[in-house]
């Protein structure tokens, strides 16, 4: 018998038929596990990431678990959030099911049970890991925006525009903009800061052709996600993507879509342009540890219990309002 929440057969679906599962996305039948570090007994682990390890799996294939770790401004935290890997997976795979009939993106049709070696407990993994085809990343994250926050803010405030997008004068913090813009950033290293860059220095490092579409594909990405989310109380802000090209040259989206970790999630009710508005996401983290004497860079310092809660919870919520899971 499955889990509760979940389908009998969903173990044994491939990553695609899972989520069309409607179960897939139900209730946990067992409390969450922290999990800040993986290491799965027959895999080769390729990468750790701010959040997520990479294991290589025969086939051209790789093996990406969605870890409980948290970072701001760049920097991995010492405390994890219980369960945010588990969130993290189920609301990128929800995005790619409802995306994947225009949006090609990395998931394989491999199932998980096939990935994981023999002896590793499924249920520690199943929630927060997907099996995905091995891509060549861009080296530039995609980034739309909607409303000015964050870093477009400081640069607006700087210069009058953002990453080479010149932009009316006069406008507020977290106003709505005329139309989504599209500013790539550099994509740092882990303890490095991201930066905005112009779309002439993107095609320089994808080429012309590459970085049209994917200008393309993310602002449509993300009007998409907009729209879906307004209907159901939330304004996301802006958001970021990564792309990857396969064997056959077919351009990816990768990595995790339109979540916390990626995104800026509003509660519409309470937006006002001129302030910066409750959110479902990191911001709640980033508000405290700006309170703090921290330079921003490693180690970053110990969260008390209340911001480690109130971030699950929040996260909780975004992936509540907008899939419908309770959790």
């Amino acid at each position: 018998m499955a889990p509760q929440g979940q389908c009998d057969s969903c173990v044994h679906h491939s990553n695609r038929a899972a989520l069309e599962c409607p179960p897939y996305f139900g209730a946990r039948a067992v409390p969450y596990r922290l999990m800040s570090m993986t290491q799965i007994p027959g895999l080769i682990l390729l990468h750790r990431g701010k959040v997520r390890d990479v294991y290589a799996l025969p086939g051209n294939e790789l093996l990406i678990v969605a870890s409980d770790r948290l970072s701001a401004f760049d920097v991995i935290l010492p405390d994890s959030i219980p369960g945010k890997g588990e969130i993290l997976t189920q609301l990128s795979n929800f995005w790619f099911a409802k995306t994947a009939d225009w949006m090609p993106n990395h998931l394989s049709s491999r199932s998980l049970l096939e990935a994981l070696p023999r002896g590793t407990p499924v249920v520690e993994y199943e929630r927060r890991s997907v099996v995905a085809k091995r891509l060549r990343p861009l080296p530039v994250e995609a980034i739309a925006r909607g409303y000015i926050i964050g870093s477009g803010w400081k640069d607006y405030q700087a210069s009058g525009r953002i990453g080479g997008v010149v932009l009316p004068s006069g406008l507020q913090l977290a106003e709505q903009l005329r139309e989504p813009i599209f500013t790539p950033s550099t994509k740092a290293a882990v303890g490095d800061h991201d930066e905005n860059i112009g779309f002439d220095d993107f095609v320089a490092k994808v080429g012309g052709d590459i970085a049209e579409q994917v200008r393309a594909l993310t602002l449509k990405l993300y009007m998409f996600a907009a729209d879906y989310a307004r209907e159901r109380g939330i304004l996301i802000a802006d958001t970021k993507f990564e792309f990857g090209i396969d064997e056959q040259g077919t351009l990816r989206v990768m990595d995790e879509i339109l979540t916390p970790d990626s995104s800026r999630f509003w509660d519409a009710s309470e937006y006002r342009p001129g302030t910066s508005p409750p959110s479902f996401d990191k911001q709640f983290v980033r508000d405290y540890l700006e309170t703090l004497d921290w330079n921003k860079t490693a180690p970053g310092p110990m969260l008390p219990k209340r911001v480690i809660e109130g971030t699950r919870e929040r996260y909780a919520e975004a992936l509540k309002r907008l899939t419908g899971i309770t959790l």
